[in-house]
């Protein structure tokens, strides 16, 4: 093949091919990172903060004072990462960052009481094997819980602004296809996956079905298919559309009037493993 094929496929990764071609190929196969964003970092940040909160506090002890001081943990982390020093957040900005991170903390109390789930784990990783071309698709799951009826449930955090009814079923996309890991990985499908949405704050729910589950499969298939065919004949296509505006790959773009030639060489990393050790424990939980 003229391109190295990616490892596996992930949900961001499907829906990055079928939003553009080239920046699926610049992220997935060149490995080109992209500028830090503020609004990536912020979600981050509390997407820390809750795990933290709800794998560390037992049920009964998952009050908001608990949740800031986590949010306050979770900042000092992150601060520090790659990520962080690189966005170099002080004064005025690092100010708007506490507080606007802080108010996303306190929606979520809104959406739920914390005391009342019952978690199995948090920031999961879980890969399986599909189709003959043995297409490895992963994922990680933001929390996996059980219900009160001893049902799992898929919970996905979401930081920014919610989308409209025609990018609804988009978004529910991704939690299905977490949906469809854990039915493979653990042999049980999740009664419920919903996406909480914390901004605005509002809950989307979904119940998956033989239908999307065979779909997402299905969908998957035909985009590895399609990955490959561009590997094979290294024709990665620019899809201008709104979605320019927070690319961070307009150098190399021709529809932005960047040269694809100047890409550097790509450093590829090794394939990507499987996290035994979180599966292992999601399984062991899970069969208890």
């Amino acid at each position: 093949m003229s391109l190295q094929l990616p490892a596996s496929l992930t949900p961001s990764k499907v829906s990055a091919f079928k939003e553009c071609a080239l920046a699926f190929r610049l992220s997935a196969i060149d490995k080109l990172p992209e500028p830090p964003s503020l609004q990536a970092f912020k979600g981050t940040v509390v997407h820390r903060a809750l795990e933290l909160l709800m794998w560390e506090e037992p049920q009964g002890s998952r009050s908001l004072e608990a949740a800031m001081s986590r949010l306050e943990r979770a900042l000092d982390e992150l601060l520090v990462s790659e990520e962080g020093l690189a966005l170099g957040l002080e004064g005025q900005a690092l100010l708007d960052l506490r507080a606007d991170a802080a108010e996303l903390v306190r929606n979520y109390f809104v959406l739920e009481d914390p005391d009342q789930v019952t978690v199995l784990g948090t920031e999961l990783r879980l890969q399986v094997e599909v189709g003959e071309s043995r297409l490895r698709l992963r994922g990680i799951i933001d929390r996996l819980e059980l219900d009160a009826h001893g049902d799992l449930v898929v919970t996905d955090y979401k930081t920014g602004r919610a989308p409209g009814l025609s990018q609804e079923g988009l978004r529910l996309g991704g939690v299905h296809f977490y949906a469809f890991l854990c039915e493979q990985f653990l042999g049980r499908r999740p009664a419920r996956v919903q996406l909480l949405h914390l901004r605005e704050p509002i809950a989307i729910c979904s119940t998956p079905s033989d239908q999307s589950i065979h779909g997402l499969e299905r969908q998957a298939l035909a985009i590895w298919a399609a990955v490959k065919r561009a590997c094979s004949e290294e024709d990665f296509r620019p899809r201008p559309g709104s979605h320019c505006s927070w690319c961070g790959y307009h150098a190399y773009c021709p529809a932005q009037g960047g040269d694809l030639s100047q890409l550097p060489v790509a450093s590829r990393r090794p394939a990507e493993g499987h996290d035994g050790q979180a599966a292992l424990a999601l399984s062991l939980q899970a069969g208890a």
